[in-house]
């Protein structure tokens, strides 16, 4: 699995560019949708560099750490989508002004950029279940991306500003939905990892 090292390490690089983008141009136009999708992608980020180590390192990553980083991500990406979705709730009834185009399009490059991340995963995702799930999870990410560009452009023709808020809203209520069911779904892998899909041996170790 040395191999996969490089489009993996890839990867998670283009998805911290493409979260780093959305993060600070979210900020500056104040632009709600992005900033909704740059902690979804924040959270992408965590997974892909836990599936990097795990698939580097001679023994992988263990139980421990994996069953933490798993619980501690899913609670922090819930408790932020719902400070999020506060605050879109609030945008929507006093909109603030924000430049249209800012989050069409950057969502439309991040998109563009989950699709590049989604490409590097490719190969690996044929020998390892771990990185066909990220593989996967990348595609649907393009086009929840999408959700800014379409909240852009009605905020640029409209110029009701409240759209991209109710699009932050959508996003935030798509990641509470899909991450408490992943929990329910998927409690004792989750929380309890017996180990990684990585292609590594099963061990004992803890």
């Amino acid at each position: 699995m040395a191999h996969f090292r490089r489009p993996l390490a890839a990867a998670a690089t283009l998805n911290g560019a493409i979260f780093l983008v959305e993060a600070i141009a979210g900020y500056r136009a104040n632009s709600l949708s992005l900033l909704m999708d740059a902690v979804h992608n924040l959270s992408d980020q965590a997974a892909l560099v836990l599936l990097y180590l795990a698939l580097v390192l001679p023994s992988g990553v263990s139980r421990t750490l994996l069953r933490s980083a798993n619980l501690f991500n899913s609670v922090g990406l819930v408790a932020v989508s719902g400070l999020l979705l506060w605050q879109a709730a609030q945008h929507v009834l006093a909109p603030t002004p924000l430049a249209g185009a800012v989050p069409a399009f950057v969502g439309l490059a991040a998109a563009a950029g989950n699709w590049g991340v989604a490409r590097l995963l490719r190969e690996p995702a044929q020998v390892s279940v771990a990185v066909r799930l990220a593989y996967l999870h990348n595609l649907g990410d393009m086009w929840v991306s999408l959700a800014p560009v379409a909240a852009g452009i009605l905020v640029a023709g409209t110029g009701y500003f409240a759209f991209d808020a109710l699009a932050a809203g959508a996003i935030a209520l798509w990641i509470i939905g899909t991450t408490l069911r992943e929990v329910v779904v998927s409690r004792d892998e989750l929380i309890w990892p017996q180990r990684l899909d990585c292609g590594h041996p099963r061990s004992g170790r803890l």
